[in-house]
C-alpha cells in the first residue's frame, strides 16, 4: 500500500474508537477456534455471516448445502461458522478488526463501509478471481462497488432493490389501488388510518429501516441532490433534502408507522406485516423469499402480497423506475488469514454455487447474471427482476455511501428524526457538519 505507516495507524485508531462502542451484544459461536493448515494437510477455515435459521431460512439453507458440497469436495477442509443477526454481525465484525482477528471469509457491505477496511489493510484484494473462471459472470457495476483504488477487496453476491411490499386483501378491503403518485399514497395512508388499519410496517430501532423512506423522498425530490451531498459535490441544505425529512415528519403526524416503531428492530417490525397487522413495507428484496420460496410462510400470505414502486412526487426531479438499492453483501478474505489461498477458493466457489442456486432455492437476486429462460420462478420474483432491468437509477443505501463516522450520524438523525427530536433544518445541517469532517 502507499500510504505512510502513520496513516495506516489513524485509520485503525479510528476503526478502534468506533469498533468498541455497542460490542455487548455481539454473537460468540464457535469464538476462539483457531483457523489455519495443520502438518497432516487438514484446513480450518472460519466463515462468519448474517443469515441465521430464524430469520433468513433459506439463505441459511443454501449456505449449509455449499459448505456441505466444498467439504465433501476438499476432504481436508473444515468450515466453521459463525452466525449472527444484522446488527450483531456489524458489531463482532467492529471488534474482531480493532484486534485484527477477522474470520478467514466474512460478509461486507460496499463503499464507505468497506474503505475503513480496505485502508486498514484488513480485507485482501481478490481481483485474480475476477479473472478466472468468474470472469464476465458478474453484473456491470457490481464489482465495482466492492473497490478502493483500482483493486476489488470483496465480490458482491446479492443485487438488491427496495420496493414497497402490499397486501392485496387489506387494499382490496378498502377498495385501494397501488399508488403511482406521493398524493395517492397519502391517501392509502389516510385512508387506512380512518378505518382502524395501520399503514406501514416499520422497525426503526436498526435505523437503516427510516432511511429508505427518507431516501425515497429525497430521491423523488431531488434527484442525485442526496448523492451530491454525500460526495461533497452538493450540500445537505438543498430545499429537496429539507423537504424530504419534512416529509418523513408528515408520514409520523399521520400515524403512518406501527406504535412504537422507533424501539422495535426490523425483525420486529416486519412481523406486523407477516402478521397482518400492518398494510406495507419497504424492504429490500433480500425479504423476496419470505414471499416467494419460504416453505415456513403459508401459501395463503404468500399469494396475498404485491408490491409497488415508490411513488413520483409533483414537481420532483425523479422518475419511478429510480430504485434505492443496489449491490447487497459481498464476501471478503481477511488479509492476516493463515490459509488465505484455500479461503479464496471457498469465496470463489461459493459464488459460483449461490449464483446458481439462489434464485431457485432461496429467492434470491443474485449479483452474477441470471438466466431466466433456464429456470421457472414465482410471478414476483419475475416481475421484480424485470423491474431491476428496467430501473433508470439504482441509489446505493446512504448508510453504506457515507464513511463510517458520517455513517453513524446519518443512522442517529433518522431516528431522531422519525422520533421529531430534531426538525427538518436541524437533521440537514448535522448531516453537513458530519460530511465536512470526512470521515
Amino acid at each position: 500500500m502507499r500510504k505512510k505507516p502513520i496513516a495506516m495507524l489513524l485509520t485503525l485508531t479510528l476503526i478502534l474508537a468506533v469498533f468498541l462502542s455497542g460490542c455487548s451484544n455481539s454473537g460468540s459461536d464457535g469464538e476462539g477456534e483457531a483457523s489455519g493448515s495443520g502438518s497432516d494437510g487438514k484446513v480450518t477455515l472460519k466463515f462468519m455471516h448474517l443469515w441465521p435459521a430464524g430469520s433468513s431460512a433459506q439463505q441459511n439453507k443454501l449456505v449449509n448445502e455449499i459448505i456441505k458440497q466444498y467439504q465433501t469436495e476438499h476432504p481436508n477442509v473444515t468450515i466453521k461458522q459463525e452466525v449472527l443477526e444484522n446488527e450483531q454481525y456489524k458489531n463482532k465484525l467492529k471488534i474482531l478488526s480493532a484486534s485484527n482477528e477477522l474470520p478467514d471469509v466474512g460478509v461486507t457491505w460496499a463503499a464507505g463501509f468497506l474503505e475503513p477496511y480496505v485502508k486498514g489493510n484488513l480485507f485482501a484484494p481478490l481481483d485474480d478471481l475476477l479473472s478466472g473462471s468468474l470472469e464476465g459472470k458478474f453484473i456491470a457495476g457490481t464489482t465495482e462497488a466492492y473497490a478502493v483504488d483500482g483493486k476489488t477487496y470483496a465480490l458482491p453476491i446479492e443485487l438488491n432493490i427496495s420496493p414497497i411490499y402490499y397486501n392485496k386483501d387489506i387494499f382490496a378491503k378498502y377498495n385501494l389501488q397501488p399508488p403511482a403518485t406521493y398524493d395517492e399514497f397519502l391517501n392509502v395512508v389516510k385512508t387506512l388510518t380512518d378505518n382502524g388499519v395501520v399503514p406501514i410496517a416499520l422497525g426503526n430501532k436498526d435505523r437503516w429501516t427510516g432511511s429508505l423512506w427518507y431516501m425515497y423522498l429525497a430521491n423523488r425530490l431531488g434527484g442525485d441532490a442526496l448523492e451530491k451531498a454525500i460526495n461533497g459535490t452538493g450540500k445537505f441544505d438543498d430545499p429537496a433534502l429539507i423537504q424530504a425529512a419534512a416529509e418523513v415528519q408528515k408520514l409520523v403526524d399521520m400515524n403512518a408507522f406501527n406504535k412504537g416503531y422507533n424501539g422495535l428492530s426490523n425483525d420486529e417490525g416486519k412481523s406486523e406485516f407477516m402478521n397482518e397487522k400492518a398494510a406495507m413495507y419497504l424492504m429490500g428484496t433480500w425479504e423476496l423469499p419470505n414471499y416467494t420460496t419460504n416453505p415456513d410462510v403459508p401459501q395463503e400470505f404468500k399469494d396475498k402480497i404485491g408490491f409497488f414502486k415508490f411513488p413520483t412526487m409533483d414537481g420532483g426531479k425523479s422518475d419511478i423506475n429510480s430504485w434505492v438499492g443496489g449491490p447487497g453483501v459481498g464476501l471478503f478474505v481477511a488479509q492476516n488469514s493463515k490459509v488465505k489461498d484455500e479461503a479464496q477458493k471457498f469465496v470463489q466457489y461459493f459464488v459460483e454455487k449461490w449464483g446458481e442456486s439462489s434464485v431457485t432455492e432461496a429467492g434470491v437476486i443474485p449479483a452474477t447474471k441470471v438466466d431466466t429462460a433456464e429456470v421457472k420462478l414465482p410471478q414476483l420474483y419475475t416481475d421484480l427482476l424485470n423491474e431491476l432491468n428496467q430501473a433508470s437509477s439504482l441509489t446505493l443505501f446512504a448508510d453504506v455511501q457515507m464513511k463510517p463516522t458520517a455513517a453513524q450520524v446519518h443512522l442517529d438523525m433518522i431516528q431522531a428524526l422519525f422520533g421529531k427530536a430534531v426538525t427538518p433544518e436541524e437533521f440537514v445541517k448535522n448531516h453537513q457538519e458530519a460530511i465536512d469532517k470526512g470521515n
